[in-house]
C-alpha cells in the first residue's frame, strides 16, 4: 500500500478523535512507566521467569555441595510450593499442563526442605508423579539429579563419554555440533558422567517409584535411534574399561584435563558460563569433582554469581534462568523511538552508551556483535546484534565522536552477521549452519533444543536490520527475503522459534519484509494479513497458547496478551492496515486492558527457550512491544506520540 492509498484508507476510516485521544494516552502512561525502570547507567531489565526447576536444582547444587542454608531454602521452598498446581503438578509455564519431571524435581527439593513425606500438598503430588509413570519415566536430566543423591544408577544413564572433547570438528557428533548453550551443558556432564559422584542422603525417595521402567526402543540397526541405543551400550562398556588401569592414566585424563581447561576458559565475568543456568550449575559440580575447592576463585566467582541471579521478594526467592539487560536495553530503546521520543533525548543516549560498551569483539578481528545478558564475551548472538544495531541507528547523539563510534560500532556488527549467514541464506541465533538433526535421536537428548538452525524471526530480525543498511549486502537481503517466503506456513504464518509462536513469526516477517521493500500488495503479505485477521479474538487482542509447538491447530488460539496483540498489531501496521477494524480492535484490547500505572498484566509466558520444553515470561515484553505497537500505530494514523509530554 503506498502513502497514497494509506492516506485515502486512513481518511475513508474516519477515525474518531476518541480513539485517537485513547492510544496516546495510553502511550503516554506506558512511556513514563517505561522511564521509571531504567537504570542510572542506560539499561533497563525485567524479571525473566521461567520454572520451577531453576530452583529446585539450584536447592539440589546446593545440598551437593555441602552449602545449602535454612533461610534461602525456606524461600526457595515456599515460592515452589505457591506454584503447585490443584492436581498436585508443577507446570512448564503458567496454565500449562503437569510435566512430570518438573513435578519430581519439585518434590526432591521440597524433601531437601524439610516437608513431610505425608503432607497433602506432597501427597497430591506423589498421585501425580505416580500416574504418570514414576520417576523411571522422567527426562534423563532429572534422573542425573536423582543418581548425585544415589537415588538412580548411574549405569542406567545413557552415556556421554568425555572423550567426546578431543573429537575434531569435521567428525560427525562433536561438541560443536551441538548448539552454543548445548556444548556449554555437555561438556560439563562430560566430566559428571565420568565421576560418577554419589553424596548418600539419609532421605529416600522410593515412593516415587511406580516400578514401570521407561520403554526404550532396542539396539540394532534398523535406525539411528536404534543404532544410537546400541552404540549407547557399547559405550557403557567402553566406560568400565577405560575408568580402569592404564586407559584411565592416558586417553580418559587427557579428556578431562582437555575438558577441565575448556570450561574454565569459559567462564565469564559474572562468574558463569554462558550467562545461562543449565552450563552454570553442572559446570560447578564438573569443577569440584576436579578437586577445586569451594574458595577456588573460579568456583567462589562462579557461586557469587548466581547470588546475582537470584529475586528475594522477602517472604520468596527465586532462581532467574537467564538475564537480558542488552536484549531488553534495545527493544526499549526502539520502543521509546517508535513512541515518537526524539534521538538526542538522554534517556535514549545514556542507553546507546551502555549498548555500545556491552560489544562483544576480538582482539585484531574487524567485527563485533552483542550477546544478550551482562556479562557473556565468549557468545554474541546473532537476534540481540540485529535488534541493537535498529536501536542505535534511532540515536542522535550531538557531539560528532559519538556518532563515529555509533557508526564505527554498526559497520563492525554488520560484517559479522552478513558472514553468520547459513548457507541456504538464513540466521540461526549464535551459529551458522548448526544442522545436525541427527543429535536428537541420541538416548541423551531428551530435553530442550540441541542444535542451532535458522528460524523465521531471527533472519527476519536481521533482514530488518540489513535493509535499513546502504552498507549491506543486498544480496544477502534478497536471499533472506526469499527464504522467509520459502517459510511461510500454508497459513500465512511463520513459526516462531524464540516467542510463541506463529504470532511472533508473523510480527517479526511483516515488518522485515516492509523493510526490504516487499509491498503491501504482494502476496505473501496478504496471506499474512488474513492469517492475522481471522485469529484475532473477540475481545480484539490476540493470543496463542505455548501448546502450539505440539499442536499446530492451536496456531494463534489462545487468551489475548499484551505482548502477543502488539505483535500482531505491528506486523499490521507494516502492512499498510493501520486504519483497518482489525488494527483499531487491537488498540482497543491494549487501551482497555491498560492498568492505571500504565503498564499491563501478563501471567502467560510468551517467550520460548527450548520449543516444546522451556519457555520464558520476560516481564518487560508487556510493557516495551505495545509501547512499540501503539507509537507506530499513532505515527501511521496521525495520533499524537511523545515530544511535549516527553
Amino acid at each position: 500500500m503506498s502513502d497514497l492509498e494509506l492516506d485515502a484508507a486512513l481518511e475513508e476510516a474516519e477515525i474518531p478523535s476518541g480513539e485517537l485521544k485513547a492510544a496516546s494516552e495510553a502511550l503516554f502512561a506506558a512511556c513514563a512507566h517505561l522511564f521509571g525502570l531504567q537504570d542510572e547507567a542506560g539499561w533497563w531489565k525485567g524479571e525473566l521467569e521461567t520454572n520451577v526447576t531453576m530452583d529446585a536444582e539450584d536447592l539440589m547444587l546446593r545440598e551437593f555441595l555441602g552449602i545449602r542454608r535454612s533461610e534461602d531454602t525456606a524461600k526457595q521452598a515456599a515460592w515452589i510450593r505457591s506454584h503447585q498446581q490443584a492436581d498436585g503438578s508443577w507446570a512448564n509455564y503458567h496454565g500449562g499442563p503437569g510435566d512430570l519431571s518438573t513435578t519430581v524435581e519439585a518434590y526432591v527439593a521440597l524433601r531437601l526442605a524439610g516437608d513431610p513425606v505425608a503432607s497433602e500438598h506432597l501427597g497430591r503430588a506423589r498421585e501425580f508423579i505416580l500416574q504418570n509413570g514414576g520417576v523411571e519415566q522422567a527426562r534423563v536430566f532429572t534422573r542425573i539429579w536423582l543418581a548425585l543423591f544415589g537415588w538412580w544408577s548411574w549405569d542406567e544413564l545413557p552415556v556421554m563419554p568425555v572423550e567426546l572433547i578431543l573429537l575434531p570438528s569435521f567428525v560427525p557428533g562433536n561438541i560443536y555440533d551441538f548448539g552454543c548453550w548445548a556444548r556449554q551443558t555437555v561438556v560439563a556432564l562430560t566430566i559428571v558422567g565420568a565421576y560418577k559422584p554419589v553424596k548418600p542422603l539419609d532421605l529416600r525417595i522410593d515412593e516415587l517409584f511406580s516400578g514401570r521402567r521407561k520403554e526404550l526402543p532396542p539396539p540394532g540397526l534398523s535406525n539411528w535411534k536404534q543404532r544410537f541405543m546400541l552404540l549407547d551400550r557399547v559405550l557403557k562398556v567402553y566406560d568400565k574399561i577405560i575408568s580402569k588401569g592404564m586407559l584411565r592414566k592416558t586417553l580418559r585424563e587427557l579428556a578431562l584435563a582437555r575438558a577441565e581447561s575448556w570450561v574454565v576458559q569459559r567462564q565469564e565475568a559474572d562468574g558463569g558460563w554462558g550467562g545461562i543456568q543449565p552450563p552454570w550449575v553442572y559446570s560447578l559440580i564438573a569443577l569440584t569433582l576436579r578437586g577445586y575447592p569451594l574458595d577456588h576463585p573460579v568456583v567462589s566467582r562462579a557461586l557469587e554469581g548466581l547470588e546475582g541471579f537470584t529475586i528475594d521478594h522477602g517472604d520468596v526467592r527465586w532462581l532467574e534462568a537467564c538475564q537480558s539487560p542488552v536484549w531488553d536495553t534495545a527493544l526499549a530503546v526502539i520502543a521509546l523511538s517508535d513512541a515518537g521520543l526524539a534521538g538526542d533525548d538522554d534517556r535514549l543516549l545514556r542507553a546507546g552508551r551502555w549498548l555500545l560498551g556491552e560489544e562483544v569483539r576480538r582482539p585484531g578481528v574487524p567485527a563485533g556483535g552483542w550477546a544478550f545478558e551482562f556479562a557473556n564475551d565468549n557468545d554474541p548472538d546473532i537476534d540481540d546484534t540485529a535488534e541493537v544495531v535498529l536501536a542505535l541507528r534511532r540515536l542522535a547523539p550531538p557531539e560528532q565522536a559519538a556518532s563515529r563510534q555509533i557508526e564505527e560500532a554498526i559497520q563492525r556488527a554488520l560484517a559479522w552477521v552478513q558472514g553468520m549467514a547459513s548457507r541456504d541464506g538464513a540466521w540461526g541465533a549464535f551459529d551458522a549452519d548448526n544442522l545436525r538433526q541427527l543429535l536428537y535421536e541420541l538416548p541423551f537428548c531428551d530435553f530442550g533444543a540441541v542444535i542451532d538452525p535458522p528460524s523465521a524471526d531471527v533472519t527476519a530480525h536481521v533482514i530488518e536490520m540489513l535493509a535499513a543498511e546502504p552498507a549491506s549486502d543486498r544480496r544477502s537481503i534478497a536471499r533472506g527475503v526469499a527464504w522467509l517466503r520459502s517459510e511461510q506456513e500454508s497459513d500465512g504464518s511463520w513459526y516462531g522459534r524464540w516467542g510463541v509462536n506463529y504470532l511472533y513469526g508473523v510480527g517479526a516477517a511483516l515488518p522485515a519484509l516492509a523493510a526490504a521493500g516487499v509491498g503491501a500488495g504482494d502476496p505473501t503479505v496478504r496471506r499474512a494479513v488474513a492469517f492475522l485477521e481471522t485469529h484475532q479474538n473477540p475481545d480484539g487482542g490476540w493470543g496463542e497458547d505455548i501448546r502450539s509447538y505440539d499442536d499446530p491447530s492451536l496456531s494463534a488460539r489462545g487468551a489475548s496478551t499484551p505482548s502477543q496483540t502488539a505483535w500482531a498489531l505491528m506486523a499490521l501496521v507494516a502492512a499498510g492496515e493501520a486504519a483497518s477494524a482489525a488494527s483499531r480492535r487491537g488498540v482497543g484490547f491494549l487501551v482497555d486492558s491498560q492498568r492505571s500505572d500504565g503498564t499491563w498484566d501478563e501471567p502467560y509466558y510468551t517467550g520460548t527457550g527450548f520449543p516444546g520444553d522451556f519457555y520464558i515470561n520476560y516481564h518487560l515484553y508487556r510493557l516495551v512491544f505495545p509501547i512499540s505497537a501503539l507509537g507506530r500505530w499513532c505515527a501511521a494514523v496521525g495520533a499524537e506520540r511523545l515530544g511535549a509530554h516527553s
